[in-house]
């Protein structure tokens, strides 16, 4: 069964929901894009049918690129705020409460955003081409969120490494660091996603959610009041004069003049 909805893909089969990203050209967070990938988590997490959810790209080279950053560029805070609220706070109730298996499938690049909407789920399974990365500090704002998740993955030290080069990083080295599930072969990774999602469903309903809910609260780890200071950190570097300059110098393709 599919759903119809304009930014993403919502197919319903065999007990698997897939959230298929689809904004050209990079599957760039927009208000829109957000509002409809909650919704369609949403619609999968009240249907019994439904035992695992796949949360995948249609584009073959980009899982999400992050923020649009029309978001952020000459935005206050308080707009900065609600959608930063909504992608951190909402996504991460969604997730919390879903009570089935949720899989980021990543066949490509994901940055930034992208990077918390795959971590937002329980596993992620990507591709021998897939690269993931934290930029933000480069264009001058703060990888706020991932201050909390990344150091509980990977320890402090090789975080610290990430977030603060700004370096991008294969899935080899992605699974090395824990941060990823299971490497599929490029040609292969919608095939094994399916497979393990196959699996998840096969298990007993009840019994999963009970077990899934139950390894929510085990690993929460006080996530909710972490996501109010995260908000309030990247809101607070992300009206600066320092992030305006190095976002226009992004999108201009240029060298950023730091003043500060």
């Amino acid at each position: 069964m599919h759903d119809r909805y304009e930014l993403i893909d919502y197919v319903r089969r065999d007990g698997i929901a897939e959230i298929i990203l689809n904004r050209q050209p990079v599957n760039a967070f927009s208000v829109q894009l957000l509002e409809e990938i909650l919704g369609a988590m949403r619609a999968a997490a009240a249907d019994d049918a439904v035992r695992v959810v796949l949360l995948r790209s249609a584009l073959p080279k980009v899982f999400c690129a992050g923020l649009d950053l029309d978001i952020i560029l000459d935005s206050d805070a308080l707009k900065v705020r609600a959608f930063l609220e909504r992608l951190y706070s909402e996504l991460y109730d969604v997730q919390h409460h879903m009570d089935k298996p949720t899989v980021a499938v990543v066949g490509g690049s994901a940055r930034g955003g992208g990077m918390t909407l795959a971590i937002s789920c329980d596993m992620i399974v990507a591709s021998d081409a897939a690269t993931f990365g934290y930029p933000e500090l480069e264009i001058g704002v703060v990888p706020a969120i991932h201050f909390m998740h990344l150091p509980r993955i990977v320890g402090r030290y090789r975080a610290f490494d990430l977030l603060f080069s700004c370096r991008a990083f294969d899935a080899a080295e992605a699974h090395a660091l824990g941060l990823v599930s299971r490497v599929s072969p490029s040609e292969r990774l919608e095939k094994d996603a399916m497979a393990l999602a196959r699996s998840l469903a096969a298990k007993p309903p009840v019994a999963t959610r009970l077990a899934r809910r139950a390894f929510m609260r085990a690993n929460d780890l006080d996530y909710r009041r972490g996501v109010a200071n995260a908000v309030e950190d990247f809101v607070n570097v992300a009206t600066l004069p320092e992030a305006q300059e190095g976002l226009r110098a992004f999108l201009e393709k240029r060298a950023p003049s730091w003043k500060g």
